[in-house]
């Protein structure tokens, strides 16, 4: 009988909700140092203004900053904003390759999490909103907002 799966999430990229359309999302693994994976478990990484890039048939992350911690050793000198390799089948770069070069989209990192022991990245293929779409998705949550108090105070 198998465990079950345990997934924590380390970041979520709400920028990119804001930004764009989001439409297939992909897992995918990341190539990372030691002293990433500590930092990384620490809370220590951002990728608001981080993408994916795809050259030479493989997937680089561009763009995360991940900050080394303190007592991080000296022999090696720690570059916190390095390019990283993400880890996918063949097929599914394919289909990210075909979805940038056709329909002109992007592919965004969404979030970072903990899958079991292992750090994975998802990744989304999103086509950019236009200015009066994220105003209306502001004016829809504002009136979200607006409408769960009213229904909390009509409740007391």
């Amino acid at each position: 009988m198998s465990q079950p799966t345990k997934k924590k999430e380390i970041i979520r990229n709400k920028r990119a909700y804001f930004d764009y359309h989001i439409q297939d999302k992909i897992e995918a693994g990341l190539v990372l140092e030691g002293w990433e994976v500590k930092a990384l478990r620490a809370l220590r990484v951002q990728i608001q203004e981080s993408y994916i890039l795809v050259k030479n048939q493989e997937c680089w992350l561009i763009g995360c900053h991940i900050s080394p911690l303190p007592n991080t050793k000296s022999f090696k000198t720690p570059d916190p904003t390095r390019s990283r390799k993400c880890l996918l089948h063949r097929r599914e770069i394919d289909k990210l390759i075909g979805a940038q070069q056709r329909q002109g989209q992007t592919i965004v990192p969404l979030r970072v999490y903990l899958h079991n022991q292992y750090l994975k990245i998802e990744i989304a293929t999103a086509k950019g909103k236009k200015n009066y779409d994220k105003r209306e998705a502001e004016k829809r949550k504002d009136w979200e907002r607006e409408q769960g108090k009213i229904l909390k105070n009509r409740d007391k």
